[in-house]
């Protein structure tokens, strides 16, 4: 069995100077209800800014990125879904963007992925606001399997960055995982991935916290 996670939290704590400091570190995720509402098109935003961000300097994309709002008509889920080879070669040529063709392409099928999800359910944002925390690694591999390029972390991202809760596989949480034997080597697999999730789930069962916060609390744990 994993370690317990008031252990995890005592060694974040020691690490990070006490309980305050590690609390004021902790995400708070937001509400269901909130998650729900947050338009379709700042998902497809959000996706496309990690997307991008994947191995490439992240300043340089925020830096940019009022310019891909502009570009992709502020990532409208229909137009995006729309776009046209012809666009796609305009947008290689567009100084506003970072200019990498699978990466611009995979807006077009993302935008294909969330009205998909919209289709059957009325909106992706449902979908993700009601996705269960205790099955978040199928949430990733739908994003997988059925998205583009959102893989990795940059599925996870996009879903943290806009509040839902969540695990980031960053450096620190594997080297963590790792130590408390939970996974013994890339959290790639199918088998690697069903322990991580029964790893957090018994976290959440323990301590009353989500995802996001002993994912926080892993990472501490180590950096």
């Amino acid at each position: 069995m994993p370690t317990s996670f008031d252990q995890l939290y005592a060694r974040a704590a020691e690490r990070h100077g006490g309980t305050q400091a590690v609390e004021s570190q902790l995400p708070v995720p937001k509400s269901r209800e909130t998650l729900a509402a947050i338009p379709d098109d700042r998902w497809l935003s959000e996706m496309t800014r990690r997307v991008f961000q994947a191995g490439f300097n992240w300043s340089v994309v925020d830096t940019k990125w009022p310019g891909f709002e502009a570009a992709f008509d502020g990532f409208d889920v229909h137009r995006c879904a729309m776009l046209s080879d012809d666009d796609i070669d305009r947008l290689l040529s567009d100084p506003r963007v970072v200019r990498n063709g699978a990466k611009i392409r995979s807006v077009r099928e993302n935008a294909a992925f969330l009205l998909d999800l919209a289709g059957a359910h009325g909106s992706a944002a449902r979908v993700f606001a009601d996705w269960p925390s205790e099955n978040f690694a199928g949430l990733l591999d739908l994003m997988k399997a059925k998205g583009s390029r959102l893989g990795g972390l940059a599925g996870a991202l996009s879903m943290r960055s806009l509040g839902k809760d969540s695990y980031l596989l960053s450096g620190d949480v594997v080297v963590a995982l790792k130590r408390e034997g939970v996974i013994d080597g890339p959290p790639g697999s199918r088998r690697a991935m069903q322990a991580i999730q029964a790893a957090f789930n018994a976290w959440m069962i323990e301590s009353g916290r989500g995802l996001s916060q002993i994912s926080k609390v892993l990472a501490l744990s180590v950096g």
